[in-house]
């Protein structure tokens, strides 16, 4: 008998070892830290989807462009570059009233990239730590940052607020232009 309880005893410990050690599910979380921006009008604080907007990074190597023309969205990840205490962005207008260089706003940020040990199945990253930020305000209002620290949370951290027009008012019709 005293054979028999050693015996599972050890299967026992065995298999809560085996089941500690072992992850058959490997790394499944986010393996980068990115900037989710949100786009706000100033208006009504209220989230928006532009149009005609366009992307990308400033002095970036090769193909910068993060939000082509005709694409819509509310968010936009913001990659910053590990290798720099700075990335910056442009931002422009491709509607036919706003295209023009003159518009185009600039988003700064500055941040220390932080190394970051996630696990032996995720490996190292990065993390950013926002120092300072700063845009131009043609068409942008404000920026604001939420979060200071970018981790691979997937969660908004940049709010990007514009100035957006008040809806057009569709003519009285009791008016008839005799005032």
């Amino acid at each position: 008998m005293k054979s028999i309880l050693y015996i599972i005893a050890i299967s026992l410990i065995a298999c809560m070892a085996s089941l500690c050690s072992c992850s058959n599910v490997g790394c499944t979380e986010n393996h980068n830290s990115l900037p989710l921006a949100g786009f706000y009008s100033m208006r009504t604080k209220e989230a928006i989807t532009p149009d005609s907007l366009q992307i990308g990074g400033v002095g970036a190597p090769g193909d910068s462009l993060l939000l082509e023309e005709d694409s819509r969205v509310q968010q936009l990840y913001l990659p910053f570059r590990s290798t720099t205490p700075a990335t910056f962005f442009y931002v422009r207008y491709k509607a036919k009233a706003l295209d023009y260089p003159q518009l185009v706003d600039t988003l700064k940020f500055y941040y220390e990239s932080l190394p970051f040990f996630a696990s032996e199945d995720c490996g190292a990253m990065y993390h950013y730590l926002i120092t300072d930020y700063a845009y131009t305000t043609h068409l942008i209002d404000s920026v604001a940052v939420t979060d200071s620290l970018i981790t691979n949370i997937d969660h908004e951290t940049i709010q990007i607020f514009f100035r957006t027009a008040e809806p057009s008012q569709p003519d009285d019709p009791s008016d008839n232009g005799n005032d």
